[in-house]
């Protein structure tokens, strides 16, 4: 039986599961998926600083998550969802062109990633360095951090 696959189908089993779960915009949900994302970006950052060794379907599963939770993550911000939350800035519902086409962004860099995956760790390092870059730019934009 082959693990690696078998991990890798629930990988990707979770993120639609979880895509579903959490469509209800409020900052729950939300939280949610940016967990995703973080913990994507942390078994990528495990393999670019050589903490974890270079796993072509462990960097695939994170590329593949932080991508498709990219393309829903915009879904938790509509009219009715929970604008009370001290974490986004209230410009956000304003600029929904603007943040859609970040979040847009850091979706499309994964996929090319995914596309073009990395080789080795420091090709890894690479593309986390550009997808974290999209993330920093829409958290300077629409995120208000907790004191």
């Amino acid at each position: 039986m082959n693990w690696k696959a078998i991990a890798t189908a629930v990988v990707f089993a979770g993120v639609a599961f979880g895509s579903v779960v959490a469509a209800d915009g409020t900052h729950d949900s939300r939280v949610a998926l940016m967990k995703k994302v973080g913990g994507a970006a942390g078994a990528l950052g495990a393999i670019a600083k050589g903490d974890k060794p270079y796993d072509a379907d462990a960097v695939k599963a994170a590329l593949t998550t932080i991508a498709e939770t990219a393309k829903v993550f915009p879904d938790q911000f509509g009219p009715s969802s929970d604008k009370a939350d001290k974490e986004v800035n209230p410009k956000l519902w304003d600029n929904m062109d603007d943040f859609k086409a970040k979040a847009a962004k850091l979706s499309s860099d994964a996929e090319l990633a995914l596309a073009q995956l990395p080789a080795d760790s420091a090709g890894v390092g690479a593309t986390l360095k550009t997808l974290g870059a999209d993330c920093g730019a829409c958290h300077q934009a629409y995120r208000i951090l907790k004191n």
